[in-house]
């Protein structure tokens, strides 16, 4: 098979390019792509991402998050993690099959000496530790087969990333995953390194290097640079795309206990509702306008709180303790 080089470590860029591939390149042969993203969140075509996220961590530690056109669950990506992607002409869609497609990266870790086997319907583990997630989305005539590798992954930045905040919760999980989880590194021969090994990898699927580089043209990078910015980049088809659904939230504080009810519809707010013993100077219900169709954001919710905070709608209630509760993971005791 030849190989396509992807465009550095951007998952914006990265996800872009497995998009447009799919839909345009239109190989007459399998091709695929070996790269890397820096940490990011890689969330599933059908998934709520408000859901599936740790926003604070995602936030404060430059995490990115994306929504990829494949179905499938959120996954974290770091520096430690090799991603793969096959294109292949296919007659139809009832004629994919999982493992078929799971097979070349199955036998060319074999031919690295990492023993994977092949489990489910789409996994690839080593002594009993999944190694490898994969999704698949066709279109067209072409399969676009993606998935990860774990080489050395970091565990807990993986579940803090995702939708476990609560801190006396994160070693309980990071050691639920090293349990269900592995990293190649950890069953591969000593003298392999990440860089060797992704080598040896694309060493074995170009037919031992006589198959090469499929380069794609200036015009070809420019369209995938451009639905990187216009599509992939964006809040509105990372968070907007996110399924309808109806939020609620309950917290206490020293100026009173407060429920929200919100309804959320491509992103945005079509539905509010305050509730509670808060001694509001003002009716709520009088601003409630300003809050429909508001990113579900809280910053977006504290703007509109600021902007009317001399009408104390909400009493003694501090406005950042209130938009706060407009994080999906947010937690009060």
């Amino acid at each position: 098979m030849q190989y396509i080089n992807y465009l550095g470590q951007d998952a914006y860029t990265n996800i872009a390019m497995d998009s447009w591939l799919l839909y345009h390149l239109k190989p007459t042969e399998p091709v695929f792509a070996l790269w890397q993203n820096k940490r990011a969140v890689i969330v599933g075509r059908n998934q709520n991402t408000f859901a599936e996220v740790n926003q604070d961590y995602i936030d404060s530690h430059d995490v990115q998050v994306v929504r990829r056109v494949s179905g499938g669950g959120a996954v974290y990506h770091d520096e430690g993690n090799i991603c793969f992607t096959f294109f292949v002409p296919v007659e139809n869609s009832g004629s994919v099959n999982f493992k078929k497609f799971v097979q070349p990266m199955y036998e060319a870790l074999h031919a690295v000496g990492i023993k994977a086997e092949i489990t489910g319907r789409n996994d690839l583990e080593v002594e009993g530790k999944k190694i490898s997630g994969n999704a698949q989305r066709y279109a067209g005539g072409y399969l676009m087969h993606h998935g990860t590798l774990l080489w050395d992954t970091d565990v807990e930045a993986m579940i803090r990333s995702l939708n476990v905040s609560d801190e006396k919760f994160v070693s309980k999980a990071a050691k639920s995953v090293r349990a269900r989880v592995g990293n190649i590194k950890d069953f591969a021969p000593e003298d392999l390194t990440l860089e060797s090994f992704i080598d040896a990898l694309k060493y074995y699927l170009t037919d031992e290097g006589k198959d090469g580089e499929l380069v794609l043209t200036d015009d070809q990078l420019s369209s995938i640079k451009k639905i990187r910015d216009e599509q992939f980049a964006t809040w509105d088809w990372n968070y907007g795309e996110s399924p309808k659904f109806s939020f609620q939230n309950h917290a206490k504080f020293t100026g009173g206990a407060i429920d929200i009810q919100v309804n959320v519809e491509n992103g945005k707010i079509t539905e509010i509702n305050f509730q509670g013993d808060f001694l509001g100077v003002r009716d709520w219900r009088d601003i409630k306008e300003q809050f429909i169709g508001l990113e579900f954001e809280p910053s977006a919710i504290l703007e509109v709180l600021e902007t009317n905070k001399e009408g104390q709608y909400f009493g003694t209630i501090q406005n950042t303790e209130l938009s706060e509760m407009f994080k999906a993971d947010y937690r009060t005791d």
